[in-house]
């Protein structure tokens, strides 16, 4: 028993490890407001649909009760997330400030991995590590002059964005107490980083209001880190033969505080991950076909820093401080899988989430312009052997835009700023590899 206990460990610790150095080397994601728009690139390819099957060990990520049918296996994928953001100024009184930037990093790699062993018939052990999301920004100073010489577009110096990644490490353990319905727990050890660039004019710089109680925290302080611990809970049961239904939530999970942007972000600092909850289902009309729905909710209202209002009369950092004005979203996701041929699975699916993102908080949000609604998606597997197989996933977001008044009209006069939009699109292709033993 010990020595299994070892192998499973070491096992684990590289597959984390792995996945681990990757997310934090190069992180974004924003397509379910921050949210990627699904887990593991088999639900990818069905459009983000994951809580009512067990196709790999990602269930840390989705459901934890999907580790005990998803059979002792290994998984480790990449996808190539390509986001395309930009952000322009029309119309303001004071004709330096209006202009249009995007941002130039347009390629990411963000990795996925998992391990899955079953103890019994009924019992299972397994380890996800996974992004749970992120934002990133990287808009050049352009041509823009606040009055005082060049200038980014929120009148700072410099490269303006931001650049916020979550990883998650889920040690999980399922449980089948009948034959047909199996609960499931996921301890989530979380891990954040964090960095503002450009934002000086927020930081009570000369010329401008007092914006913030915290200045020297607020912009250009390089990368902070954070940490917290959470639980993910599931159920799943199968219905009817052809039938099967699960559900899953996540509570709030409590992160530490970025300290060196305790004057950006309101609660002086805090920036938790919020709650999220879902139900499926999955049917096979026919053996070679499965449909499935997933219906999710991401409640962003925990997290003052990310719902609060840009219009708060508050100082940047307080408790009540102004925010991204971030609304809860509903998401709905379609998938279907076909088994083709014995050795091959094709996927196609569609996901539809709430914008978070009002017209009122357009300006705070040119740094996290998480404006996507629709994404179209397909995939494949191969089983290159009975023992291997290979999967891939694309998905495509049409462009998005919001427009809103700019926030100079309140700073430095009625019409002084005009209108502002922020807009992105995106695309995304991966590949992983799945073992089973």
């Amino acid at each position: 028993m010990q020595r299994y206990g070892t192998s499973f460990a070491r096992r684990a610790l590289r597959l984390s490890g792995l996945a681990a150095a990757a997310v934090l080397a190069l992180p974004a994601w924003a397509t379910n407001g921050y949210f990627p728009h699904g887990y593991g690139l088999k639900a990818k390819g069905m459009g983000g649909t994951s809580l009512a099957l067990a196709q790999d060990s990602l269930g840390g990520a989705t459901n934890p009760a999907a580790m005990v049918w998803a059979g002792n296996r290994a998984d480790l994928g990449l996808d190539a997330f390509a986001p395309k953001r930009d952000a322009e100024r029309s119309g303001a009184g004071f004709a330096t400030l209006n202009g249009q930037v995007s941002s130039d990093k347009e390629l990411f790699w963000v990795p996925e991995a998992g391990y899955n062993r079953l103890l019994s018939p009924s019992l299972s052990l397994g380890l996800t590590v996974y992004g749970n999301g992120g934002m990133n920004t990287t808009y050049p100073q352009g041509n823009f002059n606040c009055g005082a010489g060049p200038a980014n577009m929120l009148c700072g110096s410099g490269t303006l964005g931001v650049d916020l990644s979550q990883l998650v490490v889920a040690p999980t353990l399922a449980w089948k107490p009948a034959p047909d319905h199996s609960i499931g727990v996921a301890l989530l050890l979380g891990y954040q980083r964090f960095k503002a660039e450009g934002l000086q004019a927020f930081d009570n710089a000369p010329g401008f209001p007092p914006f913030t109680g915290a200045p020297g925290s607020v912009t250009n302080n390089g990368y902070d880190s954070s940490k917290g611990v959470g639980l993910r809970v599931g159920w799943m049961g199968r219905l009817l033969p052809a039938l099967t239904v699960g559900a899953a939530y996540a509570p709030k999970m409590n992160m530490s505080r970025f300290d060196k942007y305790k004057g950006l972000f309101a609660g002086n600092g805090d920036f938790d991950i919020p709650s999220h909850f879902g139900v499926g289902i999955a049917y096979q009309p026919v053996p070679a076909v499965t449909v499935a729905l997933d219906a999710m909710r991401i409640k962003y209202s925990d997290v003052p820093a990310v719902h609060n209002p840009s219009s708060n009369q508050a100082p940047l950092g307080a408790a009540n401080g102004p925010g991204f004005g971030w609304q809860d979203i509903d998401i709905v996701k379609l998938g279907v899988a076909w088994q083709a041929t014995p050795a091959l699975t094709l996927r196609a699916g569609y996901n539809r989430g709430d914008n978070p993102i009002g017209s009122a908080d357009v300006s705070f949000n040119i740094l996290a312009p998480g404006v996507m609604k629709d994404h179209y998606t397909a995939g494949f597997t191969f089983n290159v052997s009975p023992t291997s197989e290979i999967t891939g996933a694309l998905m495509v977001a049409p462009r998005q835009t919001v427009t809103g008044s700019s926030f100079f009209n309140a700073v430095l006069g009625p019409g002084a700023g005009g209108n502002e939009t922020i807009g992105m699109k995106q695309s995304s292709f991966g590949l992983a590899w799945g073992l089973k033993f």
